[in-house]
């Protein structure tokens, strides 16, 4: 089935090519010989493909060939992509082309046929580079399956077990072999006159690139510490800063030390063949060792700035040893894999001589593991957890230790490769987690520096977005540790560069930063207009508070929305491919989210209507306050108590509402009072009327009345009713009116009544005659109650005296 499409991918490529062949007059020279020299590229990679014989190094350089051709096609599919749009319109202008047989007027079909022209001259070169693009993709794909094929083989490939003694005697042999072909290499080197003669004419260079090595390798350290004295004169004293800088200059003078020395032994020619490849890498493993002993000893550092809550002195020092020698171990393993590579020695030596390095790295990540077991408890006697960033570290050091552990199994059983891709990979991870979060020990006390907050910062929401930021950008390092190829991370970063769709609207980060930045752009702008409307132009004219507010609360509205349109046309989204799925989801709104849209419709209507303003005094199902903000989705009451009711704007809308301020603050007041029976009614009118109207707060128009309601049980019903300026002051009004009336009341000697009852006995006389009975014995008489008496409701009258 792949040859049968295989082959109609090449006829559809032939009658392509010879279509193009006729548009060539569409095409420069140089882009002919380009596209000649791609062919001939795509056509040898199907060939290696195919055969799938190629080494894995042939097979990378192939694909970086073809990525560095599909990148050329890549620019070149999207190059005159608004002159083709422009055409496109101008021809679109014209209308459809006539029919056969049905002619246009000359100057329309000239026009025509001049617009067509140019739009397939400049369609020409970008279908040419859809279609190689494509190609080049597949074949890339097709060789990065071949290659991960390769590493799934390889890693799940069983060798020899390196417990099989009789391969022993044979890696002895190949490491003797290597040991002194190395020294007779040497030896030889030394007594050469080539090299005695090139020792002589390098020996000014030689001679300053040792005393330079010599200088930072016994100096650096000593330096380091004068330069963090001198940075300390700026400040941040205490911080851990400066000590973190002078921790780094620890590591960076003594490597370029070993660097010089390195290039140095190189200017002499002493080594042969193997010293020159092991000199090679040196500074690598230098790099290495120097590198773990400044995380074992921020590590110190850092236990120490806690008093050693988490680990005692010597647990430090204990892991400070054992990551010195994860150091050498690494180094070991870099050295054998270059041993193999030199002798090409047999799977049953390179299994033999790498067991023991796997075992004692694994030996290491054990006892380092249970070294971080033996957490002592806090005061409350609970073993104290991580959370947050440092939690999720504790989560993959415990993964990696785990793995660590299970490599000798591996080894043990033939599976090297695999013992080794787990192992080591282990280590490296692990050290990667302590300096990711030294550094953000490191940024989040320059932040506490910064800005004042100290030690702080560290448990601030900056250090947890650094964490995050740290997190991310250590992703594609895990990868390269985990075997990962640097061509799948590039060919990663390539489908995010070129973005990936959604809902047929293809996001990019190039258009996705420029929808960000615009949008931004535009709320920022928002807000800015809001804040002068708020506090420089509205304040000046006479629009009440209510009127501002909803002024101020559109234009937000308005302004967001615009921003968020000219931010989707500016990034170039398509959105009328969303039309279907925007109209199945407005379905689920309306379903799911009525009472939400609701309220947010509401609250448009409370915006553009203002039936209720900021500031009124309402009364909405049964709760009094005033109106403090509107939202599209709720209004917030302010009751009289200080509490804050949040109400939804649908109950606005459709529930009853009295506003007691809105327009204007006049208002009502009603004091009630009564008086004994007997009083003289029309005097007490003439003083409660002199009360109503002395008082400031009532208007004189309408003039404040009088009304003798009614005879009550107890008293005389009077009210006053007043209209007073501001409705707020209702509650003071009806106080002061009231201690006025109690103080005239009492100058004129007129009662107020309270509630009293008089009880009428029908009969008394059979009461006073069975009490005075004296023919009634005791026996006779009524004997206490040996069970609780039957109670019925009536007996639970709150005023009956029965609460406790």
């Amino acid at each position: 089935m792949l040859r049968q499409v295989r082959l109609f991918l090449a006829l559809a490529a032939l009658i392509f090519v010879g279509w193009a062949g006729v548009a060539s007059a569409q095409l420069t020279d140089r882009q002919s010989e380009f596209y000649k020299g791609w062919l001939s590229t795509a056509d040898r990679a199907e060939s290696v493909v195919e055969a799938d014989r190629a080494s894995d190094a042939a097979m990378e350089q192939l694909r970086t060939e073809i990525d560095g051709y599909r990148n050329t096609f890549n620019t070149a599919r999207n190059a005159n992509a608004d002159r083709i749009q422009t055409l496109e319109s101008q021809v679109k202008a014209l209308g459809p082309a006539p029919e056969e047989g049905v002619t246009e007027p000359e100057d329309i079909a000239q026009l025509r046929e001049h617009l067509d022209e140019q739009l397939n001259a400049l369609r020409v070169p970008r279908i040419i580079s859809e279609e190689a693009f494509s190609r080049a993709n597949g074949l890339i794909s097709e060789i990065d399956r071949i290659l991960r094929e390769r590493q799934r083989k390889q890693f799940l490939e069983r060798g020899p077990s390196p417990l099989n003694l009789s391969t022993w005697p044979a890696a002895w042999s190949d490491i003797r072999e290597a040991l002194f072909g190395l020294f007779n290499e040497t030896t030889a080197s030394l007594t050469s006159d080539v090299t005695k003669e090139r020792v002589q004419n390098q020996a000014p260079a030689i001679l300053a690139l040792v005393a330079l090595a010599v200088i930072l390798l016994v100096y650096g350290r000593r330096w380091s510490e004068r330069g963090g004295d001198y940075l300390r004169r700026f400040g941040g004293r205490g911080t851990g800063a400066w000590t973190f800088v002078i921790s780094l200059l620890r590591i960076i003078l003594p490597w370029i030390g070993v660097v010089a020395l390195t290039a140095a032994i190189d200017l002499t020619g002493v080594l042969g063949l193997r010293g020159t490849l092991l000199l090679q890498q040196v500074p690598y493993w230098a790099a290495i060792v120097l590198v773990f002993d400044w995380v074992g000893r921020q590590v110190y550092l850092m236990a120490a700035a806690q008093n050693f809550r988490r680990f005692s002195a010597g647990q430090i020092t204990e892991i400070r040893i054992y990551v010195d020698i994860l150091a050498v171990m690494l180094i070991l393993h870099d050295l054998i894999g270059l041993f193999e590579r030199i002798e090409n020695i047999a799977d049953s030596t390179r299994a033999v001589v790498i067991f023991p390095v796997i075992v004692v790295t694994s030996l290491l990540l054990l006892r380092i593991r249970q070294i971080r077991r033996s957490d002592p408890p806090t005061e409350g006697g609970e073993i104290p957890r991580a959370s947050g960033f440092s939690q999720v570290v504790e989560v993959v050091r415990r993964i990696v230790l785990m793995l660590g552990v299970s490599a000798p199994v591996l080894a043990l059983l033939g599976y090297t490769n695999a013992a080794e891709a787990i192992v080591f990979p282990a280590v490296n991870t692990l050290i990667l987690i302590a300096i990711l979060v030294i550094v953000q020990r490191f940024i989040s006390s320059l932040y506490g520096w910064f800005t004042g907050q100290g030690d702080n910062a560290r448990d601030s929401l900056f250090a947890v977005l650094v964490g995050f930021f740290l997190a991310l950008v250590s992703i594609p390092i895990l990868a390269l540790f985990w075997g990962a190829r640097e061509a799948d991370l590039s060919e990663i970063w390539s489908q995010i560069l070129q973005g990936f769709s959604l809902g047929g609207v293809t996001i990019s980060p190039s258009n996705f930063l420029t929808f960000v930045a615009v949008f931004a752009i535009g709320y920022g702008l928002t807000r800015l207009l809001q804040g002068g409307l708020r506090n420089s132009l509205l304040p000046k004219t006479s629009i009440d508070p209510g009127g501002q507010n909803a002024i101020v609360s559109g234009t937000g509205y308005v302004g967001i929305f615009l921003a968020s349109l000219v931010a989707i046309t500016v990034a170039g989204f398509d959105l009328s491919s969303l039309a279907i799925v925007a109209g199945a989801l407005s379905v689920g709104i309306g379903f799911g989210l009525q009472t939400i849209v609701s309220n947010f419709v509401s609250g448009i209507i409370l915006l553009v209507e203002r039936p209720i303003s900021k500031g009124d005094w309402i009364d909405v199902n049964g709760m009094m306050g005033y109106v403090r903000d509107i939202s599209v989705r709720s209004t917030r009451i302010e009751t009289f108590d200080r509490t804050d009711v949040i109400v939804p704007n649908s109950d606005l809308i459709s529930g009853v509402v009295t506003n007691y301020t809105r327009g204007n603050t006049i208002g009502r007041v009603i004091v009630p009072v009564g008086v004994a029976y007997g009083t003289d009614t029309r005097k007490v009118e003439t003083i409660l009327g002199e009360i109503a109207n002395s008082h400031p707060m009532v208007l004189a128009n309408p003039a404040p009345s009088v009304v003798f309601q009614g005879f009550g049980a107890d008293s005389l019903d009077f009210e006053i009713r007043g209209i007073l300026r501001d409705v707020n002051w209702v509650l003071s009004v009806k106080s002061d009116m009231n201690h006025e009336i109690n103080r005239r009341f009492v100058e004129e000697g007129i009662e107020i009544p309270f509630a009293q009852r008089d009880v009428w006995l029908r009969n008394p006389e059979a009461l006073r005659a069975e009490s005075q009975d004296p023919t009634a014995t005791a026996s006779e008489q009524r004997a206490p109650s040996t069970e609780p008496a039957a109670m019925t409701e009536g007996d639970l009258d709150g005023d009956g005296g029965d609460e406790v």
